[in-house]
Parts: C-alpha cells; structure tokens; sequence
C-alpha cells in the first residue's frame, strides 16, 4: 500500500512544533516537570457526572497504563500503546508495506501512529460507557435538569479531551522535555502506588492497612487480629510472607537491583573518527537493547483481549470465557480463553490455596490445578515470545535497527577500526550484534517481568509495573546524564543526531 498521498492529511493533523535549534538543559528539564505536574493535576479532576458504582475495566493494569480510575486521565496512555501495537503488527506482517529507515516513510508512520490514536481513544471509551461500565449518575443529571443521556454524552467528550491531552502532553516531553513522555507517566503512576504500599494506613479487602510499615505496626500492636504463636506456625509464616507484605518487598528490592544490573551489561563497539587522528569513542549495545517498553506492548494487547471479552461476557456471549458479575464489584475472568490469556500479577493468581480462597469468596468455582499450571504457562509464553517480538518491532519503527544506526555513525564521520569507511560494512558488523541482543534482551526482560509478577510488589504496582519504572528511570538517569554531557561539550550534539 502507498501511503504518499495521505502525506498531506497526516502533516495537517494538529501537532507540537519542534523547537528551533538546541534547547538547554534547565528549559528541558523545566517543560518536563511542568507536564509531570499537569499529568497529576489531571489525573485528580474526576469525571463530571460519573456514577459512583461504575467499573474499571484497566483496573488491573494501571501501573502501566498510567490512568487514574474515574479522572480525565481514565484511559491514560492505553491508546498510545494500542495504537503503536496495532500499526507495528501491521507493518511487521507487511500489511502495510514502509521502509522505516527512509525518513519520509517514518514520518509518515508517525502521522499514522497520530491519527490511529485519535481513533483508539474513541474505540476504547466508548465500549466502556454503551456496555455499561462507566456509568452516568442520574442524580446529577436530575439537579441540573437534563436527561441522562446528555451526562453520558459529556463523560464520552471527558474522557476523549483527557486523552487528546496524554498525547499532546508526551509529544510536549518527546520534543522538548527529557526523555518520553509515556516513560514520564508510567514512572509517576507506579511511584505512586508504591509510596501508598509503603506507608497508607488505609484498610484493604482482608482489614491490614496496605502500607507495609504502617501493616507491620498494626500485626505488631495490641489490637493485632493474629496471636504470636500463631505467626510462629507455618500458616503464620506463609501469611506473613504474602499478606505481610515480606515476599512483596523482598521481591521489589531483587527486581530493583536486577533490572539496574542488566541496565549497565552492554557490548561496546570501538569506533574511531575517520577525519580526526585520535579522536575515539564506543557505541554501547545493551542487552536491554530495545529497554522494557515492549512489555507495554505485550500487556496492552493482553488488555484490549481482556475488554473485548468483558463486553462479549457482558452481552450474554461466553465463547470466550465468562467473568464475575459486575455486582461482585471485580472483572475477574472466570474460565475459557479469557482466563488462561490474563496476566499474572501476584501470588493470588497462582497458589492453589490463594487462588481457591480468591474465587470462594467472589462465589466461582475455583479452577483445577492444571488450569492453574497452563494460566502459568500461557502468560510466560506472552510475555517472553511476545517480548521478543515486540523488541524486534520496537528498533525497526524507532531508528535502532543495525540500517539505522550504521547510517548514524557513518554521517557522524565515524568508522570501526579496521573495517572499510563505507556504511555497508558498518551495517554488516552492527548486523552481528544488534538483532542478536534484542531477541536475548526481549525474552530475558520477559522472564524477569514474569518473576517479578508471580511474587508481587508492594503497592499492587505488579511485577511490569516495577520493571518499567525502574528501567525508564534509570535510562531518564542517563538521558539527563548526556543532556548535561552535551551542554558542556556542544561538539557531542553532532553524534547523537541533535542540533
């Protein structure tokens, strides 16, 4: 398909205008706490005339949607990442026929990416409101004297001005803040959960404060509802190391070290500037090489699976699995496709005694051991084949593929020693290492997003949640590290492609 003549459509499309030549360091930083700053403002402005009983269907994956539940920030970056899933599976199976590494076909990618947004954030509110999870109060509707469906009609236009404004606001970090702007949202949403499962002495469903600190006080106190002999026993244990939170921070902490680790593990290629006599340098290729943002992608599109069959369930239409009643106040899959493609998120949806008790107490047959083993198998199989993929997908449609990098290098005037100056033999050496890395980085972060989802975290931030925080912050660590290296030393902006 040619794509040519939607060019001028895509280049009307309202958009935020690059900045005209080097933008400093401080003025950066500063647009980028501003939108970190606005992104929480909007994140607490709920949505006029929501019902109070209404659902959450992203409930469980808010961590990395980077939404707040009843807001204007409702969808958070979900069509964001819907968007780019859709458009890079559909580039990647040559559906859409692109050359990526041609600059005006990847500006042209990006305009599609832009409107495909505009269209997922319709497609992903409107479920939510006509299949009767986010509801309009009636109570609201009969004060200000209007019919309901006029209150329905204003959460739809809520909802899609609080996704408009997710888009713009990371087009605004992307351009002149540091780093993206989903990274941005993710690190707040999930740094925000975590501070609440530290030190929140509100109550959870089991009647324990969530906050850990605050949860330990209270086991500890006079009015604790377990005895000591009873924390001594085996049953004490294990409830101590799950419902105390112990497992939860221990796993938090090895995830947090991990995930530092194999951010620094990388293979340096020598390089060597082919003009200037003892000018050298290193290209890092990491083992994380395409980071953890294709995790995004593989639990979005576990996601949009999820909503597809909440509606279908709802609807009386159970081909794919059926969930609880939306009186139960969860959308918990109960059987079928549905529940077998969910994600894990802690150690609630895998020990057959948790799980057993978790389907009890909601009224559901609980599943048998070997449904429990291939929901086990089948979300590893997502997220460490689906990483792969998605990684592989991420440095094609971002300029980090081998072709790319290798015409970087060479327009920067560098060359590997001991190799031919032409950009040929710079993208046969980068051949060697780039795709190799990214499909060994894929299914390792995939692996380790699945460990850190089986043992939980604090905060209910889920094992993806943690990884991509502590990814995204440390890799916003080494963009403001190089920001400062550039401002220092504005001969360095030439190599990294800046003005």
């Amino acid at each position: 398909m040619a794509f040519e003549s939607l060019a001028p459509l895509l280049n009307r499309l309202p958009a935020v205008s690059r900045p005209e030549g080097h933008v400093h360091f401080k003025k950066k930083l500063g647009w980028t706490i501003g939108i970190l700053i606005l992104y929480f403002t909007l994140a607490n402005i709920p949505l006029f005339g929501l019902d109070p009983n209404s659902i959450d269907l992203f409930e469980l994956y808010r961590a990395f949607f980077a939404g707040a539940s009843g807001s204007l920030m409702v969808l958070g970056i979900g069509p964001i990442v819907t968007a780019s899933i859709v458009l890079q599976l559909l580039v990647g199976a040559n559906v859409i026929q692109m050359d990526l590494t041609d600059p005006s076909q990847q500006s042209i990618f990006q305009g599609l990416q832009k409107l495909l947004v505009f269209v997922m954030i319709v497609l992903e509110a409107l479920p939510q409101i006509f299949g009767g999870f986010i509801l309009p109060d009636a109570g609201v509707a009969a004060q200000i004297g209007v019919d309901v469906s006029v209150i329905t009609f204003l959460l739809f236009i809520q909802i899609c001005i609080g996704g408009v404004l997710i888009l713009y606001m990371d087009e605004i970090v992307s351009k002149w803040g540091i780093g993206s702007g989903v990274g941005l949202f993710i690190i707040a949403g999930v740094s925000q959960q975590l501070v609440t499962g530290i030190f929140s002495w509100k109550g959870d469903e089991t009647g324990l404060p969530i906050g850990l600190i605050p949860k330990w006080i209270y086991l500890a106190g006079p009015s604790s509802p377990v005895s000591l002999d009873y924390l001594l026993s085996g049953d004490g244990m294990f409830f101590m190391l799950v419902n105390g939170g112990i497992l939860a921070l221990i796993t938090t902490v090895i995830i947090y070290l991990m995930v530092v680790y194999v951010e620094s593990t990388r293979i340096e290629i020598p390089l060597a500037h082919a003009a200037v006599r003892g000018a050298r340098g290193r290209f890092p290729v990491k083992l994380i090489y395409a980071s953890v943002l294709p995790m995004i992608l593989v639990r979005a599109l576990q996601a949009n699976l999820q909503m597809m069959g909440l509606i279908l369930s709802s609807r009386g239409i159970t081909i794919l699995g059926e969930y609880t009643p939306p009186e139960s106040g969860a959308t918990i899959p109960m059987n079928g496709l549905m529940y077998y493609i969910s994600p894990i998120n802690s150690p609630n949806d895998w020990i057959p005694s948790l799980v057993s008790s978790q389907f009890t107490n909601l009224g559901v047959e609980p599943p048998a051991i070997w449904q429990i083993v291939l929901h086990v198998a089948t979300d590893a199989f997502m997220l460490i084949v689906g990483g792969i993929i998605f990684a592989l997908f991420w440095i094609e449609t971002t300029g980090m593929g081998a072709k790319s990098v290798a015409k970087k290098i060479h327009s920067s005037g560098m060359q590997i020693p001991g190799f031919r100056r032409t950009g040929g033999s710079l993208e046969r050496v980068m051949q060697r290492y780039i795709p190799r890395v990214t499909v060994i980085g894929g299914a390792f972060i995939g692996f380790l997003t699945l460990i850190a989802s089986l043992m939980g975290t604090l905060g209910g931030a889920g094992g993806t949640g943690l990884l991509l925080t502590v990814s995204i912050m440390y890799r916003l660590y080494e963009d403001i590290a190089s920001e400062q290296m550039m401002e220092m030393h504005p001969m360095m902006r030439s190599f990294f492609g800046k003005e």
